[in-house]
């Protein structure tokens, strides 16, 4: 209440009543994400809030690489270089990627590449249920606006997460699964920083990019 019309209502010996509880804060709608372009989701993932890891990130990983690619990659979340970076897969697990798009005719700006989460979990853990969940339409408008031919998940985590499944990573290789509403192709295989411990893991690698290919090129299904 204006305070001048306030002291009138005193002299006037009127009585004020003030409810005893203050209306609460309506808090800002959120943002529809389903209806976002990737510059506007890219944007709403910058300033995200969901869940306590942007409180210890230095900034969002959004994702990099071309927005109509036919190779879509995803991985499990970014570490320390691409938390300081802003880019995901960077670093030696980065540049083994980079050789192994490169085998197959491609690079970083022909695919598009993704996390499943956006923001550095601490001490490169895990990403617990959670965190993945509020995460999960970032990801899911990235995958549908991108319309990629084929999905190349990296590792347990974003294998078992796209693929709603607890099954091993070892017995999804070498298989065809789908994602989505439109079914697109998923190829599981080995995480880049996986193979820098395990080099002689390469091979089965290899094998899973040719299954990959050969999707790609209508060869298989």
């Amino acid at each position: 209440m204006d305070p001048r019309r306030a002291r009138y209502l005193e002299a006037m010996g009127v009585t004020r009543w003030v409810s005893r509880h203050a209306p609460s804060a309506v808090p800002d709608p959120e943002p529809v994400v389903a209806e976002m372009d990737l510059q506007q989701l890219r944007q709403t993932v910058a300033v995200c809030r969901r869940c306590p890891l942007h409180e210890s990130r230095t900034q969002a990983v959004f994702g990099v690489g071309s927005p109509s690619a036919d190779w879509m990659i995803i991985g499990e979340a970014p570490g320390a270089e691409e938390d300081r970076l802003g880019e995901p897969f960077v670093g030696r697990a980065g540049q083994l990627l980079d050789a192994m798009l490169k085998a197959l005719g491609q690079s970083r700006e022909t695919v598009y590449i993704a996390n499943v989460l956006k923001c550095r979990p601490p001490n490169n853990r895990d990403p617990r249920p959670e965190e993945a969940e509020k995460c999960a339409p970032y990801l899911e408008r990235q995958i549908t606006l991108v319309r990629p031919r084929i999905i190349l998940a990296l590792g347990r985590v974003a294998a078992q997460r796209l693929l709603e499944t607890d099954s091993p990573l070892g017995r999804m290789r070498g298989r065809v699964f789908h994602y989505g509403e439109d079914r697109t192709p998923v190829i599981v295989t080995y995480h880049p920083a996986y193979l820098l411990r395990r080099p002689g893991e390469k091979g089965k690698v290899w094998l899973d990019l040719l299954l990959a290919a050969r999707i790609v090129e209508g060869k298989s299904h």
